[in-house]
């Protein structure tokens, strides 16, 4: 190892663990480089800096320069920006001098490395700002020894230490003795009055490097003597390995060795290319014991499903059985949605070097541990054998939760005895994927007197169905007669998490489904949620996940903002709200008619996540999710045939195009209430909000996704 890696390369043996820094929950650092004197600039040569561990986060040089790593995994959601500004406010050091890297796995100092559910800043937030806020009592502690006062007397700004007298004391002067003090418990945070840094606008800490190219994606990866393995699996879901011929593969130029694991087979070559050319010549027999699925059966299937009786209960008020015998009116409403790939503009991949002393793995992956201890299980080896680093990811929306990709490259590896780097083309990434699942959804409600006195959902699901919080969001508790009932039809073809699971469907056939209500009931949309959430405002339901209040101000600052009363000609809007990921979020949006077809121009969006850690990204993420909730609804459609893919590629794949995208604006709830999460909350209302807005232009109700197939099955009926 050189000098220069040594210099910025740390023994993880060395980090503190200790559950005053970081009570509870999620350990999330960043790599604060900070010049804590004020003579000091970055950029700083961190190859000739002495660097004094601090703790399991925290390393300071002796001119002042702050290392903290972070072990969540970055995939665009910005939390290696926002998690690092959380313990630099604490800490007070200035913003303008820090620089964030990402840290490795490492089970023994860390806990929750995990990127999904949007919710890194909220399990960090307090771990973190104890964090900051010890490692500042500390370096405080030591200057106060040093100059032989008491520390209450010594205060900490912007990187340097104070006290009565005037005296100055940079934290890195003070940094080895401050380590080896006794941590303090109970140390005061800041007030978020006093806060400089949260609340800020915060460039990317990633930007320059992402600009530039410079190595920092699971594809950048490269280590010296690795093959690149293209894996060959099979074609239809259900199918298994019987035969193949790997003679023409093996003439491939660049091409060294073909494996055969499982019902997959592995072409080694010293490039992608040579790589995925020879798994293109290699000739395989495929068998199944049984017939192949295809969409057509799902749908029937899961129709008969919401037809019968064999339902799982997730939550039941009232008597909803009476509710709907007494009923002025019974609304019922059937809606659907397909399956859905990931589309990660970086297709998986990931690289394993198995040795007999260890087991290196690197990549862009959403769950280390879970990847490490599976790692450990297919190879029959130990935990701490395995040492992972994770890099960047091009997007995740779920499919990097998995970490099959990861299991296959240590499996080849183990083989080849060879480093290997699998990397999936395209078509590897969207025909061998794990997809969102198809789902039905049946919705009924029992009007009388002018208000919803019954409601119940029924879901029909691929494989699984809604987590259990989800039937106490909205609206739990707005309805004395409430009903979720569950069921699902066992599938060969894999699914899985995809960006806010289940509510990225539900919050449309809910929403949609509400606005019915009040067409039916004459009442505005807006209007009917805030009458019906007055009935959850003051519950004592612990069940229920959501605030009635919270809801409440959301709803009414979208109305706000988009001028929700306002009519202008050629211009229809549509509203919808929703809870998820435990945040708030309404949204209106506004579409025009153009060539018989609707255009979304604009959607305004309000958000209630408590504080707002660094405002840029947290627009960024809201603007994303409504984006890719609009464009997953017009034209996201998938399908299976006979066990094979409908799509392969982009080329046939619709995905929402740049000139297709509106003007998002986005307002947030102020308050001073612990954060929630953004990377999935935003995405869920949207489809909703453009559903309603699309009746109002044509009366034409949406059912099913995507939007697009469902107004040209209808066309003669739209333009009428």
């Amino acid at each position: 190892m050189s000098t220069k890696e040594k210099n910025i390369t740390f023994s993880r043996r060395n980090f503190l663990k200790t559950s005053a820094l970081a009570s509870g929950g999620l350990l999330v650092g960043f790599n604060l480089f900070t010049a804590c004197k004020s003579e000091v600039k970055p950029p700083v040569d961190i190859a000739n800096l002495n660097f004094n561990d601090f703790n399991a986060f925290i390393k300071i040089a002796n001119n002042g320069y702050v290392t903290i790593f972070s072990p969540n995994p970055e995939i665009g959601q910005g939390v290696k920006t926002a998690m690092p500004m959380i313990i630099a406010e604490e800490l007070d050091v200035e913003w303008n001098k820090v620089h964030v890297a990402q840290g490795k796995y490492n089970k023994k100092e860390y806990t929750r490395q995990v990127a999904g559910g949007s919710q890194s800043i909220r399990f960090g937030w307090d771990a973190l700002r104890q964090t900051g806020a010890t490692t500042k009592q500390m370096l405080i502690n030591a200057a106060a020894a040093k100059w032989g006062v008491e520390a209450a007397s010594c205060k900490a700004s912007k990187g340097i230490i104070t006290n009565a007298k005037g005296e100055k004391l940079g934290y890195g002067e003070v940094v080895k003795e401050a380590a080896a003090l006794k941590v303090p418990e109970n140390v005061k945070l800041k007030e978020p009055s006093e806060y400089t840094i949260i609340g800020q606008d915060a460039i990317n800490v990633d930007v320059d490097k992402i600009i530039r190219g410079e190595p920092l994606f699971g594809l950048d990866y490269k280590a010296e003597g690795m093959l690149y393995a293209s894996v060959l699996r099979p074609p239809a879901f259900g199918q298994t390995l019987e035969s193949f011929d790997d003679s023409e593969a093996k003439k491939v130029n660049g091409v060294s060795k073909v494996i055969k694991f499982g019902d997959k087979i592995a072409v080694l070559g010293s490039n992608t290319w040579a790589a995925m050319k020879g798994k293109k010549a290699l000739k395989a027999v495929w068998s199944s014991d049984e017939e192949l699925e295809s969409t057509e059966e799902h749908n029937k299937i899961l129709t008969n499903i919401l037809d019968g009786k064999e339902f799982e209960i997730r939550r039941e008020d009232g008597n909803v059985k009476k509710a709907f015998k007494e009923a002025d009116k019974v609304i019922e409403r059937t809606y659907h949605s397909p399956f859905l790939p990931h589309n990660c503009m970086e297709p998986m991949n990931f690289y394993a070097n198995v040795t007999p002393a260890k087991i290196h793995l690197v990549g862009p992956i959403q769950t280390p541990q879970w990847t490490a201890g599976r790692v450990a299980k297919l190879l029959e080896r130990k935990e701490s054998e395995i040492d992972l680093e994770m890099t960047r990811m091009g997007g995740g929306f779920g499919r990097r939760l998995y970490g099959d990709f990861a299991l296959e490259a240590a499996e080849i590896s183990n083989v080849a005895k060879k480093p290997i780097k699998v990397v999936y083309s395209r078509e590897d990434d969207m025909t061998d994927g794990i997809y969102r699942p198809a789902i039905k959804y049946r919705i009924s409600a029992a009007l009388k007197d002018g208000k919803v006195t019954g409601y119940h959902l029924k879901e029909a699901a691929i494989n699984g169905n809604m987590y259990d919080l989800i039937p106490n969001f909205f609206p739990a508790g707005c309805i004395p007669n409430y009903k979720v009932s569950t069921q699902n039809y066992k599938s060969k073809i894999t699914t899985g998490a995809w960006r806010a699971p289940y509510t990225n469907f539900l919050a449309f056939a809910e929403q949609s489904f509400f606005d019915e209500i009040a067409e039916e009931l004459e009442k505005d949309p807006v209007k009917l949620r805030l009458e019906l959430l007055q009935n959850v405002k003051n519950t004592s339901d612990e069940k229920i996940e959501y605030s009635g209040s919270r809801m409440e101000n959301t709803i009414k600052l979208a109305a706000e903002k988009s001028n929700w009363k306002e009519n202008t000609a050629g211009v229809f809007k549509g509203f919808s709200a929703y809870y998820s990921h435990n945040t708030h979020v309404a949204e209106v949006a506004e579409i025009i008619v153009k060539e018989g077809m609707p255009v979304v121009t604009k959607v305004v969006v309000a958000v209630d996540c408590g504080i707002v850690i660094n405002p840029t990204g947290a627009i960024n993420q809201i603007q994303g999710g409504v984006l890719d909730g609009i464009g997953h609804a017009m034209y996201g459609d998938f399908s299976f045939e006979k066990g094979k893919p409908s799509h392969k590629n982009f080329n046939t794949y619709r995905l929402i195009r740049m000139n297709e995208t509106p003007k998002v604006e986005v307002h947030f709830v102020k308050n001073e209430l612990s954060p929630t999460g953004l990377g999935e909350p935003g995405l869920p209302p949207a489809g909703g909000a453009v559903a309603n807005a699309i009746y109002k232009a044509f009366k034409n109700r949406m059912y099913n996704q995507p939007f697009i197939k469902e107004l040209e099955n209808n066309k003669e009926k739209v333009l009428s």
